[in-house]
């Protein structure tokens, strides 16, 4: 009897020591980031600028699978204010995504906290203000989640990593740049690219013979760009989320709200040697702007001339290129499962979603739209009416699932569409505009399994990589052409797809996802949080 007694306490200490551990894995990360107007000298002369606790770029999040995040943001601007996690899925919390569609903005003089996981996630993200036009003036920064130390890496642990945000910038401030788009102009071309808020002066020093990781994402607003290091290959490693098959590479496409991970070896002469960006389909003006990558002991400039990239206008190559990047379908994700055991291309397609970006005037003023909607923010959050049966504030037949017939006119619309949750769908990006296009889902990462040129056909869905699509949240679709998709909807909420390219999106290049069941359930989707600010028609609402 004593000895069952001692084993069942025994048996229960494990346990609680056990549960202890579990608990103890999901480590909580607080933040409190004061949001400030300050200025900045990216140019080599004082900006308005947009600052996160005195910094330009904010401070990058370091975080591990399943951490949980708790960022208090003081909003000390004259304008109201958000923050979203570009990239960060939000799992069964649509209501800490930051964007217009979820939440009420930070009223100026105030503040408000974030709480949310990164529940099975691995990978290089971003985070920037989604309001106004506040990126154009900083509050931007990386978000790296690392592995937990029970699940491998599918590659040599490197000695060191480095994180690279690398964007396009203006002269003008962002209250210039918006008063432009609200008058209905475009924006003008951008003045440089940066590297870290800096324009060829950034350095990253590493020991020779050893290999580094690169974060590397497009935090810009239009641009997107050819990244490269002077004489050192690229061993790509992860595309936002999901570990890629390890190709090299001289040099790499990385297109607007995209991020990518690459190991680079050090194997070289103790020298300083040039990290390069510079434009991509931006006609005849290339910007570039570099970086070093200095060699501990180094006293030696990096050589010349700087190694060129592919031809600024070259889409084929870019295409080329893209169609090469490809699953590990052996390596684990953030959980100890190979990546390839989601079989994604035996899915039956429950809906299909052809979307066609454009340009158009509307009351004189320039727009843009999806299906021939320009999207409109009310005041009242999506989210919140949703979830309070607020009237009047969307409808589920604003836009279509394709789009309308040649000629019609393009209007002003709150463009929502309807799915079930788990619903597997398709989405097409029809891009008949010269300009090359971005697009980012929130709340999900999805499948990109076709790109082509011209026109989208059902016959298309033949070329389709059904086997070891890339896993990603941002998608570019070349000019005159089309990009193929497909996602399991399997986050209840109400999530943003939306044009990654500042202006477009500005004016109406957005709509939203809404992914339902009538199923309350905390495993599906958590209650309003306690601190939900309140706007709009929602505004005199009692309190959660």
């Amino acid at each position: 009897m004593k000895q069952s007694i001692l084993s069942s306490v025994f048996v229960g200490v494990l346990a609680c020591w056990g549960a202890l551990s579990v608990i103890a894995e999901d480590r909580y990360l607080y933040f409190t980031w004061e949001i400030t107007n300050g200025t900045v000298y990216p140019l080599g002369f004082p900006q308005p600028g947009i600052l996160i606790n005195g910094q330009f770029p904010g401070p990058t999040i370091e975080a591990i699978t399943n951490d949980n995040i708790i960022v208090n943001v003081i909003n000390k601007l004259d304008e109201k204010f958000l923050i979203t996690w570009s990239g960060i899925k939000q799992r069964r919390t649509s209501w800490q995504d930051g964007v217009l569609g979820t939440n009420c903005p930070i009223p100026p003089n105030s503040n408000w906290t974030y709480k949310f996981q990164v529940k099975d996630q691995v990978g290089t993200y971003t985070y920037f203000p989604s309001t106004k036009i506040h990126k154009a003036g900083g509050g931007f920064g990386g978000f790296n989640i690392a592995q937990r130390s029970v699940i491998s890496i599918p590659y040599p642990a490197p000695d060191g990593e480095f994180t690279l945000l690398v964007g396009d910038w203006y002269r003008n401030d962002h209250r210039v740049l918006r008063r432009l788009l609200d008058a209905g102009k475009s924006l003008p071309y951008p003045d440089a690219l940066l590297i870290n808020g800096q324009k060829n002066a950034a350095v990253f020093t590493g020991l020779a013979g050893k290999t580094y990781k690169f974060r590397v994402s497009n935090v810009g607003l239009s641009t997107s760009f050819n990244f490269r290091i002077q004489g050192h290959e690229l061993k790509l490693i992860e595309v936002e989320g999901a570990h890629t098959i390890q190709e090299s590479y001289k040099s790499l496409d990385v297109h607007v709200g995209q991020s990518v991970t690459v190991l680079v070896t050090l194997s070289g002469l103790i020298s300083d040697y040039a990290i390069i960006a510079s434009s991509r389909f931006t006609g005849p003006s290339v910007l570039t702007t570099t970086a070093t990558l200095r060699y501990a002991g180094s006293s030696s400039k990096a050589p010349i001339p700087l190694p060129q990239g592919p031809e600024t206008n070259d889409v084929q190559w870019s295409m080329e290129q893209v169609r090469t990047i490809r699953l590990n379908l052996t390596a684990n994700a953030a959980r100890p499962n190979p990546q390839g055991s989601f079989h994604y291309g035996t899915i039956p397609v429950v809906r299909t979603l052809l979307l066609a970006n454009s340009k158009a005037l509307i009351d004189r003023k320039l727009r843009y739209a999806v299906n021939g909607i320009s999207h409109i923010n009310p005041n009242t959050p999506l989210k919140l009416a949703d979830w309070f049966n607020i009237p009047g504030v969307f409808n589920l037949n604003t836009i279509k699932d394709v789009p309308p017939p040649p000629g019609t006119l393009a209007k002003l619309g709150t463009s929502v569409i309807g799915f079930a949750l788990h619903d597997f769908a398709e989405i097409i990006f029809q891009n008949n505009e010269n300009y090359i296009q971005s697009w980012h889902m929130d709340g999900s990462s999805f499948y990109v399994v076709g790109y082509a040129n011209g026109l989208w056909t059902p016959d298309a869905r033949k070329t389709y990589n059904l086997i070891d699509g890339v896993t990603r949240h941002t998608v570019q679709v070349y000019p005159n052409s089309w990009s193929a998709i497909l996602v399991s909807l399997d986050n209840k909420g109400m999530w943003n797809l939306r044009s990654a390219i500042a202006e477009r999106r500005y004016l109406g290049q957005d709509l939203y996802l809404r992914v339902w069941n009538n199923e309350q359930s905390l495993y599906t989707e958590t209650l309003i949080p306690p601190n939900a600010l309140y706007c709009g028609k929602a505004k005199h609402l009692p309190k959660a």
